[in-house]
C-alpha cells in the first residue's frame, strides 16, 4: 500500500508559478516511479509529467514541456511539480500517482490505468 497526499494548489494569475508537492507513505518511495496527471471539468484525466524511481528519466506532455518540471526527493519521500508560465488552460485538479512496475514504465508512463495508487488531488486555478 502507498498513501499519497498532494498539496500546493491554489489560485494564480496567468504567467505565475506554483509548486505542487506529493507526500508518499507506506512503501519505499525510492523504488516507485511516479506521475502527475490532471483533470479539468468535463474532460478526461490527462498525463502531465512522470519520473522514474531513481529520478534518472523524466517525461512531459507536449502542452507543459518547457514550463513544468517534475522532480523528487527520495530522502523526504516527496514528489514535486514546479509549474511556471501558467495558462488558464492549466486549470484542473492535479493528481499524483504511483506505478509499482519497474520494467515497462518508460513505455507506459502516460497511461493512467497502469498506475496503482492515486492521491486525492489538489485544485489549480489560473485566472486570465
Amino acid at each position: 500500500q502507498v498513501q499519497l497526499v498532494e498539496s500546493g494548489g491554489g489560485l494564480v494569475q496567468a504567467g505565475g508559478s506554483l509548486r505542487l508537492s506529493c507526500a508518499a507513505a507506506g512503501r519505499t518511495f525510492s523504488s516507485i516511479s511516479m506521475g502527475w496527471f490532471r483533470q479539468a471539468p468535463g474532460k478526461e484525466r490527462e498525463f502531465v509529467a512522470a519520473i522514474t524511481w531513481s529520478g534518472g528519466a523524466t517525461y512531459y506532455a507536449a502542452s507543459v514541456k518547457g514550463r513544468f518540471s517534475i522532480s523528487r526527493d527520495n530522502a523526504k519521500n516527496t514528489l514535486y511539480l514546479q509549474m511556471n508560465s501558467l495558462k488558464p488552460e492549466d486549470t484542473a485538479v492535479y493528481y499524483c500517482a504511483a506505478d509499482m512496475d519497474l520494467l515497462y514504465f518508460s513505455a507506459t508512463y502516460a497511461q493512467p490505468n497502469v498506475y496503482d495508487y492515486w492521491g486525492q488531488g489538489t485544485q489549480v486555478t489560473v485566472s486570465s
